[in-house]
């Protein structure tokens, strides 16, 4: 998603683009796996400030963004308006729930503390020993097998061009700038820049110094989709409790995710896995018990050393780098096509947002983990 969206707007200047994917079909890597949440004051972390900047800026864009989508593709993106609720199942939780408002108190963020009565009043379904709740109005949602379509769709509109079926072996240098990328059937396509957005395969491609990578990790998570044989209303917020989340997609749909685990490349489901979600689901709202569980699959996070994205130029003249969002794929969506796009096409990309918003793409920039950087053409 991540790079259609790049495509898309880089399109939309008069560059041209041409997407390049391995799958015979855009977006069957990670982002069908993903719950679409667009939650940046939920995730809000006090070390992460920078992180959470840039999330609420593309949060922002989001309802823009969406609708320029839906004009532009004739498609319906799946955005849903339906915010947070945090529950607490023991005093332990609703101790912890009770700093977390106070950081978003101290963040100036929009939150609100919710007695058990108040929550339930809302969401009639959570469970009756249900301690505490956080309200975030201002959290959303977009299903991302919508979303992905529709991103193809612009994109081809704006005038881009995807080939499938397509891998790409190395990126191609030459007089210490990239000249394009070479795919495995020895076919080389020429560029004047190569953006690397291949999720955690990013680091995989072949033709790049060590100093000019940015070192990838997978970070598996395992997910669950459900649907409810009676239609929606179970559930119209999303609902985030200790070690997992479920999300609704307004329709009777939902999504219930998702383990943290350090597992290399691999992608199996375990009862482990699936059992933890939904046990701490069945604490908070016992009527999941309920739902009819569709697809059971694990997802690869592509994770960098300090977990914030790597969006811009990288160390060598033409390349450029769109990956490494981790958790925040989805939600960095439209803030990453933007600042992309800007530098693609020689524009400031710390003007993307508005000045009060400081300099967000001066914090993620590829080089920071070079540890030789080369001169970059202006």
């Amino acid at each position: 998603m991540i790079g259609l969206a790049v495509a898309w707007r880089s399109a939309q200047r008069g560059l041209k683009v041409v997407v390049i994917d391995r799958a015979s079909e855009v977006g069957s890597g990670t982002t069908p796996i993903a719950a679409g949440m667009i939650a940046p004051i939920s995730e809000a972390i006090a070390a992460e400030q920078p992180l959470m900047r840039l999330g609420l800026a593309s949060a922002r864009a989001y309802p823009e963004f969406v609708a320029e989508l839906r004009e532009s593709s004739g498609m319906d993106p799946g955005f849903l308006s339906c915010g947070t609720l945090f529950g607490a199942r023991d005093p332990d939780e609703a101790e912890a729930l009770t700093r977390e408002l106070a950081l978003r108190e101290r963040l100036r963020l929009p939150a609100r503390r919710l007695l058990a009565s108040e929550a339930r009043r809302l969401e009639p379904a959570l469970t009756p020993t249900l301690r505490l709740a956080l309200e975030i109005p201002d959290d959303h949602a977009i299903d991302p097998r919508k979303l992905t379509p529709a991103l193809a769709q612009a994109a081809r509109a704006a005038g881009a061009e995807l080939r499938l079926n397509a891998p790409v072996t190395r990126v191609t240098i030459e007089s210490d700038r990239v000249t394009g990328v070479e795919l495995a059937d020895g076919h080389r396509v020429g560029a004047e820049h190569v953006v690397l957005a291949a999720g955690v395969w990013s680091d995989t491609v072949g033709g790049l110094p060590d100093e000019a990578r940015v070192p990838i990790h997978p970070v598996k998570g395992q997910i669950l989709r459900l649907h409810d044989p009676n239609g929606p209303g179970l559930l119209t917020h999303a609902l985030r409790m200790t070690g997992a989340y479920l999300v609704p997609r307004g329709d009777g749909r939902y999504v219930l995710g998702a383990t943290m685990e350090e597992r290399g490349f691999d992608t199996t489901v375990t009862a482990g896995g699936v059992f933890e979600l939904l046990r701490n689901a069945f604490e908070l709202l016992p009527s999941i018990t309920e739902l009819v569980i569709d697809e059971a699959v694990a997802g690869l996070r592509p994770a960098t050393p300090d977990n914030a994205p790597a969006i811009g130029r990288g160390a060598i003249p033409g390349l450029h780098w769109a990956t490494g969002h981790f958790r925040h794929g989805i939600l960095l969506t439209p803030i990453t096509a933007e600042i992309m796009a800007a530098v693609l096409a020689g524009e400031d990309p710390d003007k993307v947002a508005p000045e009060d918003q400081g300099k967000l793409a001066a914090e993620f920039t590829p080089t920071r983990f070079s540890s030789r950087t080369h001169a970059v053409a202006a």
